[in-house]
């Protein structure tokens, strides 16, 4: 039995390839066109209809606890615990304004989909200090225009899926700091263990998040970018750890 069960899994995994490729070979005119025209609210809503039409046919339905109060045409950092590819496609459906992703350079080598990507986002190599200096200055123009910055702190998954939360990296608050703008953290609860990166694991269900409360960075310095650091990775830390199915999952 379990074989078949881990056979339909690897029929699953095939079928996300298809629904998350199809669209974006379909759409790539469009959303080709408005990168280069400047068009935000298409783009917005070209990736919105992407995350949405990918998480519905994979059988995702998400569940948003909001405690934040997020104000329109304000730029934001949007940070949180990274735990799947899952999570790009819920961060498009939830946060319905212009935002782009600082991702990592690998992504540009997927076909149509990493060009696409590159244009519309800020792309870094991690092992690279220029690339990293060169990241800084790419968010001064998105900002520029109204864009807010989803930055996964922790650099990546983690490599052990036991691990609830990895350390925070200082980018994302430093930019939060040097550019003054608030700071929004989100938790993935179930992305983690529904679409994990071992092919014979997951399966379709509900995905929880919780927008917590807007951070304000105004009146910090860079001294404070530790602090800060350590303040946002306790936040979204101990919500992981007060929820039974994420402490469940880890002690698996």
């Amino acid at each position: 039995m379990r074989w078949l069960i881990n056979f339909f899994r690897i029929i699953w995994r095939i079928w996300f390839v298809i629904v998350a490729g199809l669209p974006i070979i379909v759409f790539a005119p469009a959303i080709y066109l408005a990168i280069v025209l400047d068009k935000p609210k298409l783009l917005t809503w070209l990736r919105y209809f992407w995350g949405s039409w990918v998480l519905f046919w994979m059988g995702f339905r998400v569940k948003v606890e909001n405690q934040s109060d997020i104000k329109s045409g304000q730029p934001y950092i949007i940070i949180g615990n990274h735990t799947s590819v899952i999570d790009i496609m819920v961060l498009l459906k939830i946060f319905y304004r212009p935002f782009v992703f600082v991702g990592k350079k690998e992504l540009s080598k997927i076909p149509v989909f990493g060009y696409l990507y590159k244009k519309a986002n800020i792309l870094v190599d991690r092992k690279s200090p220029k690339s990293r200096k060169e990241v800084f200055d790419q968010v001064v123009d998105f900002i520029k225009k109204g864009n807010s910055i989803a930055v996964y702190p922790e650099g990546g998954v983690p490599n052990d899926p036991k691990i609830l939360l990895a350390p925070f990296k200082n980018g994302a608050f430093r930019m939060a700091i040097e550019h003054k703008l608030p700071i929004v953290p989100m938790v993935y609860f179930d992305n983690k263990w529904r679409f994990p990166y071992d092919i014979f694991k997951g399966g379709p269900g509900k995905l929880r998040v919780k927008i917590l409360p807007v951070i304000q960075t105004d009146k910090l310095t860079l001294k404070d970018v530790n602090e800060l650091k350590d303040f946002c990775y306790n936040m979204i830390y101990n919500e992981l750890m007060n929820d039974q199915i994420s402490k469940d999952f880890k002690n698996k």
